[in-house]
């Protein structure tokens, strides 16, 4: 029998393959603009939460400094009652005055002294408040306490014009947000359509044959092939229609998505102006009811001195004029915060962004 010997053969084969499809029915275009539509979503999202950081650092920097103010008033305070009990001893001592009148001076002296003791607490947890917003550890952040500023009347709030456009709610990053995703949605709408189409590539395929290594990256081993190929969704119609319509859902929640959010932002542009109206109407008042209590002390502490009126109408007086004093304070320091609330309102500010135009 003659014997055919078993031959043995390799090749060695690098390959490289290429294909393009032809968008002939807007697919790739719209996949691309639905991609560029969530990449913007992302960074309007991201300029959300930082818009939104930056109010909460500013907010608590006020009520900070209010409580500075509050806190220099209260000492002041406690100065003026310490003089007081120092007074009303020595009259007693005299046999002008009596020991009730010790009393009362010494509870109002410890009232002041508790009162500065809470505010201290407070302004120590909001210090710590804004140590963790800005990424700094409590116990190494420290914010000096103010010697000027609220109360003295060198602080003063921004000065909101009148008329202000509505289109400055478009630089809000959440609307922002919301009308890239119904961007987005549009496009996924295209890109459903295009399903119901056939999709055209041009296949290419290249690279080196040959037996033996030596020669795999000669000229001469090079090997290509290129044509075009054909996909049509023949069994896939149920399918596609069911994404259009899905497609077309979503984008009409993201139109609602979007109409809601831009009616809460005027919502919230109409609050922040109305409490900032508001509020300065609350401050006036304050300051006049402020004044005519310091003038009732003044009266008070006259009528005392010369004997007319007695000790418990000083302190009901002086009590009076420490609660105005702290309550105009509370107040600046609500202002100062409604209007960085209504610089949040409307996306950073009503200065027109340079690069708007």
């Amino acid at each position: 029998e003659p014997d055919f010997g078993a031959i043995t053969a390799s090749t060695l084969h690098v390959p490289l393959d290429l294909s393009y499809e032809v968008d002939l029915w807007g697919r790739v275009r719209r996949g691309f603009e639905s991609a560029q539509a969530d990449a913007a979503a992302s960074v309007a999202a991201f300029h959300n939460v930082s818009l939104t950081l930056q109010a909460d650092v500013a907010q608590n920097y006020f009520a900070l400094r209010a409580l500075d103010a509050e806190i220099a008033v209260v000492n002041r305070t406690i100065a003026l009652r310490t003089e007081q009990v120092g007074i009303v001893s020595n009259r007693f001592d005299s046999g002008l005055g009596t020991e009730l009148d010790v009393a009362r001076a010494g509870t109002e002296l410890a009232t002041a002294e508790a009162e500065l003791a809470t505010l201290r607490l407070r302004r120590v947890e909001l210090e710590n408040a804004i140590a963790i917003l800005v990424g700094e550890a409590p116990a190494d952040f420290r914010i000096e306490p103010a010697t000027d500023g609220l109360g003295d009347g060198s602080a003063k709030t921004p000065v909101i014009p009148a008329g202000l456009p509505s289109d400055l709610l478009e630089r809000r990053p959440d609307i922002a947000e919301a009308e890239r995703q119904l961007a987005a949605e549009n496009a996924r709408i295209g890109i459903a359509k295009a399903a119901f189409f056939p999709v055209v590539r041009l296949t290419g395929s290249g690279g080196f044959l040959s037996a033996d290594v030596e020669s795999l990256f000669n000229w001469e081993s090079r090997v290509w092939s290129i044509g075009p190929s054909l996909s049509l969704p023949l069994f896939a119609g149920g399918r596609n229609k069911a994404g259009l319509e899905r497609a077309r859902a979503r984008y009409e929640e993201s139109v609602a998505r979007y109409r809601q959010r831009v009616l809460v932002a005027f919502g919230e542009v109409e609050n922040a102006l109305a409490g900032i109206h508001l509020l300065g109407e609350q401050a006036a008042a304050q300051e006049r009811a402020l004044q005519q209590a310091r003038r009732a002390r003044d009266l008070a502490l006259e009528g005392f001195n010369v004997g007319i009126t007695g000790y418990l109408d000083v302190i009901d007086a002086d009590r009076a004029a420490l609660q105005n004093q702290r309550a105009s304070l509370q107040l600046e320091g609500q202002r100062f915060i409604a209007t960085v609330q209504l610089i949040k309102t409307l996306g950073g500010g009503w200065e027109a962004n340079p690069n708007d135009g």
